[in-house]
């Protein structure tokens, strides 16, 4: 029957309707932004770096080895390599970007950065209240406002932050265990007995 498909979705706007004043799981829409709905953990909207400890500068993670910059479909990350080192969170000296640029206004948070970053260095953002006044460079985020703390990744995104943390410790141990085995010295190697004609003895017959 033709309209049968639109007299169910009434039907179901009416069950709403009604419901809406009996049971508060019905009601859709909030008092913005008064009120905000919760938003889930697997939302995303724009990138931003990650730093361990207090300082954004001796804990950022990222290591500008620009992969991110060329995965990018839309090209809005923008890097600069350091000319020194740091020690990365294994203790490993490591480049880091002297500038790392977001254009949010081309960023279309397709997170193809996060997945192809081997340092977990840059995540997705639940931040969506960007707007600004103007059109270009204040829509051009710098590395000063992409870096937050990792508790504040834990704080958007507990289960993976979680995971990611458990990653990285164990990297961090494996290196460790290496390092410790390279650096241990070598047992003294045993000579073995020899005979009076000063060839090995073999063992005696039954």
């Amino acid at each position: 029957m033709i309209g049968t498909g639109i007299l169910k979705g009434m039907g179901v706007t009416a069950r709403n309707f009604v419901g809406s004043y009996f049971e508060k799981e019905r009601l859709i829409t909030v008092q913005y932004p008064e009120e905000r709905s919760p938003l889930p953990e697997n939302y995303r909207n724009f990138p931003f770096l990650i730093y361990d400890g207090e300082d954004p500068q001796a804990g950022l993670r990222c290591v500008a080895c620009k992969i991110c910059e060329k995965e990018c479909p839309p090209q809005c990350i923008y890097i600069v390599k350091s000319d020194d080192k740091k020690p990365d969170y294994m203790g490993k000296p490591q480049f880091y970007p002297k500038v790392f640029d977001i254009d949010i206004s081309v960023c279309m948070s397709c997170q193809i950065c996060v997945e192809v970053c081997p340092f977990e260095a840059i995540k997705m953002d639940k931040e969506f209240e960007l707007s600004k006044r103007e059109r270009f460079n204040h829509l051009l985020q710098r590395k000063e406002e992409l870096s937050k703390p990792n508790e504040y990744y834990h704080g958007i995104c507990p289960t993976e932050a979680a995971d990611v943390d458990a990653k990285l410790g164990a990297a961090a141990e494996a290196a460790a265990k290496k390092k410790a085995v390279a650096a241990a010295p070598a047992a003294p190697v045993l000579a073995k007995p020899t005979g009076p004609t000063g060839s090995t003895s073999a063992p005696a017959s039954s």
